[in-house]
Order: structure tokens, then C-alpha cells, then sequence
């Protein structure tokens, strides 16, 4: 936990928008790079089958699936890497900060006056890499606060925190 991005305005405690401090998992890069390669096998796939079935313009076949294995293998090169560099988390008493995102990248704040629930989740091939993701629920128009890509004490330990902060923390969460 970290404290700090907080300032005074007219006698109120503030918080304020700032980059997160903490990293996802490491191990969210494979994770992230192992699910795109699984959507791009099936193209893949699709693509050979068509090529082998189907003798006409092979040549034009053959051009489009090797454009679909270099676009592959940028992309489950360079997106878990960027999307690491860009995905941060942290927590304060007074607050969730995330940043994630890829093309469109976006800053979030939740207060811990205004959480309502803090929930972990945990998919099938996420289970695989031993990751997890938190939930942080408010009475925001912009939905839930989602921090994905944690190792499982990790987010464990952040949905005890947030929980506990939020019992302690006068308001009332709307």
C-alpha cells in the first residue's frame, strides 16, 4: 500500500488521477500472448484447412495465410509486452488507481468511501497461469474498477485490504 496523491482543497481531503505504482503479474504476458495464440491458430487453421480442400488460386491462399501468421506472430509478440508496460494497479486508504488498456488506454480512480463490493475471478486458462482478477464495484456510471492479471495471492491479499478499508471507511458507497 502506498500513500500520496492526495491534496487539500477548501479543507477537504482529496484524491487525485496519477499513475499506479504497481505492475500486473509477469506472468499475465504469457497468459495474454498464449490466449492470442490460441484465436489466431483457429484463423490459422480455418485458412490451411480452405487451402488444402479447395485447389483454386493457391497461390492468393497461400499469400493470405502467410499475411495471417507474420500479423500473428506481431501481434503475440509485441501486445503482451506493450499491454504489460501499460497495465499498473494500486491501492491506497483512500482509494483504487488502475491503468490499462492497449490502443485505448484508460486511468481510473475509485474511492474507498463509495466501494460497494470487492470480488476475485479466476477463468479456466487463467486457473492454467495461476492468475486472478479483482472487481472493485461502485455506484460509478463507468462500472467496476477491474485490476486483471494479478498472481492469485496477490489479488487475494488486495480483495482482504480493499474489503477491510472499506468496512473502515466512513460512507456510504453510493
Amino acid at each position: 500500500m502506498l500513500s500520496g496523491a492526495s491534496g487539500r482543497v477548501e479543507g477537504v481531503e482529496t484524491t487525485t488521477l496519477r499513475p499506479p505504482q504497481h505492475r500486473v503479474s509477469r506472468t499475465a504476458r504469457w497468459y495474454w500472448a498464449a490466449r492470442a495464440a490460441f484465436g489466431w491458430l483457429v484463423l490459422i487453421a480455418v485458412q490451411v484447412i480452405w487451402l488444402v480442400a479447395d485447389g483454386d488460386d493457391v497461390a492468393l491462399r497461400l499469400a493470405a495465410l502467410i499475411a495471417t501468421v507474420i500479423v500473428a506472430v506481431t501481434h503475440v509478440t509485441v501486445m503482451p509486452l506493450w499491454r504489460y508496460n501499460v497495465h499498473r494497479w494500486e491501492t491506497t486508504p483512500e482509494a483504487v488507481y488502475t491503468q490499462s488498456g492497449w490502443f485505448k488506454q484508460e486511468w481510473r480512480i475509485a474511492p474507498v468511501s463509495r466501494i460497494q463490493t470487492v470480488d476475485s475471478a479466476r477463468g479456466p486458462f487463467e486457473q492454467l497461469f495461476r492468475l486472478a482478477n479483482v472487481t472493485v464495484t461502485t455506484a460509478s456510471a463507468a462500472g467496476p474498477v477491474r485490476i486483471s492479471g494479478l498472481d492469485r495471492e496477490t489479488a487475494q491479499r488486495l480483495v482482504d485490504e480493499l474489503t477491510a478499508n472499506a468496512q473502515a471507511t466512513a460512507g456510504d458507497a453510493t
